[in-house]
């Protein structure tokens, strides 16, 4: 990044951001909150014009049962005013006219047993001394004997109540063994034409919002794009630094190095006074990160974390190869891949997830592909299949067993060990950069012993080299490590305080490497709960099918609905134990600073 430090008349800040913005690419440093009452009322307008695009973009009453009549009122509808309020306001309007929907439609469902009457003639009765007093009891608690007490006249049944009306003289003592409730409010014919009065409301208001979408949508978002500009630039101005009583204003920006020139140029035509350094890392500079168009898709998960700071590393490109592998074992089922594989080309078609498509088909062939080496299919060891034996594929899968351990689980831990000697070569590389070799010795003498010893261990299984020669080779390697871990590790410091915090480093080392490592069993664990429990799901589906028939019915539910459920739920750790492995193993293990900010600069 290069950095700006522009030197403006007060006056001329204004016209000057506006020019950058359309430059597009110079980041002020800058608040993302609100700082002051305008700015936050210049926020409350970006939210709501967010909100209302949000709202439109979502809409689709194709499958509404009232579309054609919603389809021809958008035609003619009013939508006079400022829309993005005429659209939130009719978006709560609807809501509560659906509450009050409900309620009319309960209070239908209620007086339905009363049947039709004539509030008038109740009224009348009252009127001429006769008062009408309304009863439901359970069907059960209903005694027939309190007919002979009072006039009484059943009116109607529902499923489990009588509904029934006595009659007295007003004025007269009255008692009745059963609590009394109040008389119907409306027939039930004058309920249904409320509730139906309210509907026709909602589908006007539908109306107005799909009009809104047809006709104004590119309108709204025009204006959210002009209100978001208007705001950033504001915020913008608030970080000038003011000298000469106020007459000069400075702020300061930063740009890719490769703008620099067109940049300079740019401010030279706009006669702009500038100085012009590269950026160093006590700038906070801001963070653009450069990755090929494979590796990008995974920088949302980076963002997760934090951006790296500006003399670090970025760990995207490390992120998208392991999580995809993390990602990939944990599912474990090549079954499962081709699902997700379907699933990222239907995403392809969804406006809201298209932008996840391209991950969600790569995360299914890579699962595809580990779940073939894994030989499992849908829950199924596709090792037992005939055509997989005479093939000879199955020589190239991964084995049940590998040096008398489960197959996988062997797998995992090696992976899991890769993943860690590569963090601590990043460190090692990132550290030199930074410090110098004299200045990170005791970082290269770990990454000697632990990825130098993991090496040579290898090598000696691979290549069947000698135990004694392996031997003394890591014994080499120890002693060459353990001058950069203790007497060497701070050039600056005395060696017996170096050689302190060399034992000290030495036990964090040792007890949090083994749990490091043990933490890539998770790959492993997760894989074989999800197999098992799809395996459960065939049984299952195995005994209900029986000697076929109609067994075949429970079979396709059993297995369709339990490998869905699974898939479910083995995506979600799939998604999250990966992370984990990549957030905490990796990167306590590379030392990656994740404090670094977005480059976001000032554009149109």
């Amino acid at each position: 990044m290069s950095k700006f430090s522009f030197i403006l008349l007060s006056g001329e800040s204004e016209a000057f951001l506006e020019k950058l913005q359309e430059l597009g690419v110079v980041d002020i440093t800058r608040s993302i909150k609100p700082v002051d009452e305008e700015s936050s009322a210049m926020l409350e307008k970006v939210l709501k014009a967010k909100s209302a695009v949000s709202v439109l973009e979502a809409l689709d009453y194709s499958k509404d049962s009232d579309y054609d009549k919603i389809e021809a009122l958008a035609a003619s509808v009013d939508t006079e005013g400022c829309k993005t309020k005429l659209t939130l306001d009719t978006v709560e309007r609807i809501k509560s006219l659906e509450e009050e929907e409900k309620a009319a439609e309960k209070t239908a469902a209620a007086l339905c047993p009363w049947g039709e009457f004539d509030s008038a003639a109740v009224k009348g009765l009252k009127d001429n001394g006769l008062v009408l007093h309304f009863y439901r009891v359970p069907t059960k608690k209903y005694d027939s004997q309190w007919e002979s007490l009072l006039p009484l006249q059943i009116v109607g049944t529902d499923k489990n109540s009588t509904l029934f009306v006595t009659v007295s003289r007003a004025g007269e003592q009255y008692s009745f063994p059963v609590e009394e409730i109040p008389a119907p409010s409306m027939s039930v014919s004058q309920a249904k034409e409320k509730a139906e009065e309210i509907h026709k409301q909602i589908i006007a208001s539908k109306a107005t919002l799909l009009a809104l979408k047809q006709k104004h949508l590119s309108h709204i978002k025009d204006g959210l794009s002009r209100k978001s500009a208007d705001l950033d630039r504001y915020l913008a101005s608030t970080v000038a630094t003011e000298a000469a009583e106020g007459y000069i204003t400075v702020f300061e920006g930063f740009a890719p190095i490769q703008e620099t020139a067109r940049l300079e140029q740019e401010f030279k035509d706009m006669d702009i006074l500038y100085l012009l350094d590269e950026a160093k890392a006590e700038d906070n500079p801001p963070i653009q990160l450069k990755n090929n168009r494979f590796v990008r898709m995974f920088e949302v998960l980076t963002d997760m974390y934090g951006r790296p700071v500006y003399n670090g590393f970025d760990p995207t490109v490390f992120i998208s190869i392991f999580f995809m592998l993390f990602f990939a074992m944990c599912m474990g089922d090549a079954g499962y891949g081709l699902v997700l594989l379907l699933g990222g080309f239907a995403l392809k078609k969804v406006d809201s997830f298209k932008d996840f498509a391209p991950l969600v088909t790569v995360l299914g062939v890579a699962t595809t592909i580990v779940g073939f080496f894994f030989h499992t299919f849908f829950s199924i060891d596709i090792t037992t299949w005939n055509w997989v034996q005479e093939s000879g594929l199955a020589k190239v899968m991964v084995p049940s067993k590998i040096i008398g351990y489960d197959g996988t689980m062997v797998v995992a831990i090696i992976v899991g060990i890769i993943h860690l000697c590569l963090a601590m070569i990043v460190r090692t590389v990132n550290a030199t950069r930074n410090q110098g070799v004299l200045g990170s010795l005791s970082i290269w003498g770990w990454t000697i012993f632990l990825v130098g010893g993991v090496v040579v261990l290898a090598a000696g299984v691979a290549f069947h080299i000698d135990s004694a020669i392996t031997k003394w080779i890591i014994i080499v390697l120890g002693i060459i490590a353990a001058i950069g871990i203790f007497p060497l590790r701070d050039l600056h410091k005395n060696p017996l305080i170096n050689i302190g915090s060399g034992l000290w480093e030495t036990y964090n080392t040792a007890t949090g490497l083994l749990g490091d490592v043990l933490s890539y069993l998770r790959l492993y664990a997760l894989g074989l709960a999800g197999s098992m429990l799809g395996f459960a799901f065939n049984t299952l589906a195995q005994m209900a099918l029986g000697d076929g028939g109609l067994g075949w019915i429970p079979f396709i539910l059993i297995a369709l609905i339990g490998h869905v459920l699974n898939i479910a739920m083995a995506v979600l750790g799939a998604f999250v134990h990966p992370l984990r492995l990549n957030f905490l193993e990796f990167f306590k293990n590379s030392d990656y600073d994740g404090s670094g900010r977005n480059y976001n600069p000032l554009k149109k």
